[in-house]
């Protein structure tokens, strides 16, 4: 099924309507804006099956997963009314100098003005509504641009912001292009642009509006370390396997570099592949997003093969669907290793101690999330001290993610957060009020 283009009479009338309401919204009651994020909370939950059977037919990803995802979507705008009844802002006294005697001041966050948000196609509900739900959180109008491949998602979301008594011009959805889309980009009544996608197009964005407020999440290679003093292989391999195929490895933080001391690397090998082998390609894993991206796998396994890489298993494809597989072997500079492959690949690399670990981990140019599996609290601590990543999962996978934690990474994974209260720190910008004369 294709869904038409917005066309550029839709997109003037939104733009021009989230720029006309911004004032009235920004300073609009919490509870009217919170009473609109449980009520699309709610009416997720109540949808949900069907939100769950449109992302597997608009994505492909297996219905196990887009049922969780849409239960991560319910807790997200749950989240973000709660966010919204205590995003109150902070009280100083100023008196810790003589001269300030008397004088308070209050620190409130102010939204910035109206957000263009444009969502990637591997969450097409729950990634939506991380830019929704924050937005609506602090009174910023939004502008939603989904990804050409799951419009229909966003769109039956829309359906239920209509549901609200939101004012209008606090939300759209629109189905663009990308002339239209860059166009939207530099359209100065959009003061803040929040990106989830490829490298290349986020700092793209970012190079073309240097003056706008600007947000990236851009994804990564994200690695996994099995310390030596870790005793549950069989658990570390299901997480391993599993969230290295899951919904193809499109992920952001999907599994696709491990690292495994020498003296337990054969042992941890064999379980890895063991459990990948138990995958049912259908239910957990299921296609990639387009015939293109299948191939493109492909490509970089063969050109990691022909360059001394070990097939442990997979490392073949079926039309959009491409096998798990587990490569051993792998040069650092080879694509699987050192890009982002967004597809079922899994590499295991043998170490000599963690610190060797920690370095290769490093040696990537992204770092959005690891996974430590340690026992050890004094590991766990020098993890979160040495590895140049934007959020350290202590005892699992890279793949953990709360929607309440502060989301992102940092070097070439991105700028800003996500996450309720961290996004909508992100969307405002803060304002002092001195009073004078005040006794404390």
């Amino acid at each position: 099924m294709t869904t038409p283009f917005n066309t550029p009479e839709d997109v003037e009338r939104a733009v021009a309507a989230a720029h006309a309401v911004a004032p009235a919204f920004a300073g609009s009651p919490a509870h009217v804006r919170a009473t609109a994020l449980d009520l699309i909370s709610r009416r997720i939950g109540e949808r949900a099956e069907e939100f769950a059977q449109l992302i597997n037919e608009e994505s492909g990803k297996p219905l196990k997963w887009a049922r969780l995802e849409v239960a991560r979507a319910v807790s997200t705008f749950r989240w973000a009314a709660e966010e919204a009844r205590r995003f109150s802002g902070e009280l100083q006294r100023l008196d810790t100098d003589p001269a300030a005697e008397g004088r308070v001041a209050l620190v409130r966050s102010t939204a910035r003005g109206p957000v263009l948000g444009i969502a990637p196609f591997n969450f097409p509900l729950n990634l939506v509504a991380h830019k929704v739900a924050p937005a609506i959180a602090v009174g910023a109008p939004i502008i939603l641009k989904p990804a050409p491949a799951t419009p229909r998602t966003a769109f039956l979301l829309g359906e239920i912001l209509a549901e609200t008594d939101l004012p209008d011009g606090a939300w759209a959805v629109l189905h663009i292009s990308n002339e239209d889309t860059a166009r939207l980009v530099e359209d100065p009544r959009l003061p803040v642009v929040s990106f989830t996608g490829s490298g290349p197009v986020g700092w793209g964005i970012r190079d073309r509006v240097p003056r706008k407020h600007v947000t990236l999440e851009l994804g990564g290679n994200a690695a996994v370390v099995v310390c030596p003093d870790w005793t549950d292989v069989d658990w570390a391999a299901q997480r391993i396997a599993t969230f290295a195929m899951y919904q193809g490895g499109q992920s952001c933080i999907s599994v696709q570099r491990v690292y495994v001391h020498s003296d337990r690397f054969d042992e941890v090998a064999d379980a890895v592949v063991a459990q990948v082998r138990k995958l049912d390609p259908a239910e957990e894993v299921g296609p990639l997003i387009n015939l293109a991206a299948a191939e493109r796998v492909e490509q970089w396994v063969d050109e990691a093969v022909a360059a001394g890489a070990t097939v442990l298993t997979g490392g073949t494809r079926d039309g959009a669907s491409y096998a798990p597989t587990v490569l051993t072997n792998v040069p650092e500079d080879a694509k699987v290793n050192a890009e982002e492959v967004f597809g079922p690949v899994v590499v295991l690399s043998s170490v000599d101690s963690t610190d060797e670990a920690f370095d290769r981990v490093n040696a990537s140019r992204y770092g959005l999330q690891a996974g430590v599996f340690t026992t050890d609290v004094r590991v766990a601590f020098r993890a979160a001290k040495h590895l140049a990543v934007g959020g350290v999962i202590v005892g699992d996978v890279p793949s953990y993610r709360a929607d309440q934690m502060p989301y992102g990474g940092v070097k070439e994974s991105g700028i800003g957060r996500e996450g309720l209260r961290s996004a909508m720190d992100d969307l405002t910008e803060p304002r002092v009020l001195v009073l004078t004369g005040i006794e404390l």
